[in-house]
């Protein structure tokens, strides 16, 4: 009985983690991710940092907006989606809200823009 209770309680933590519907990942990978073009990248910082450079194909909906929500709901909750901000804050306390509203593949740009400049990738201004 003891070897069971401490085997759960290892294997939850566990289970909870891979439960995580969010794939969180770099610069790197997340180039190689929507090269094919079959994944939404939102960028979710204000309209000004947008303007001064962002990732190709992607689509601004910024976080402060008073519709934020409601424009996330206008977007295809099943297509894959990079999202994104500047170092990673604004767009970490945005999946809450893209899971709430359905999203199924997420992937979180952990370094942000900052992140995907720094490594070179390349910009749109």
């Amino acid at each position: 009985m003891k070897t069971l209770l401490a085997t759960l309680f290892l294997l939850i933590p566990a289970l909870m983690l891979a439960a995580d519907p969010v794939k969180h990942v770099k610069a790197e990978e997340a180039a190689k991710i929507i090269a094919d073009g079959k994944t939404a990248v939102i960028d979710v910082r204000t309209p000004d940092e947008f303007k001064d450079g962002h990732i190709k194909d992607a689509k601004n909906i910024d976080i402060m907006s008073k519709d934020f929500e409601a424009q996330l709901g206008k977007l295809d909750k099943t297509q894959p989606t990079l999202v994104h901000c500047q170092a990673g804050g604004r767009s970490t306390r945005a999946l809450p809200i893209f899971e709430k509203l359905g999203f199924t593949h997420l992937i979180h740009l952990d370094d942000g823009f900052g992140g995907w400049e720094s490594a070179g990738k390349p910009v749109v201004k």
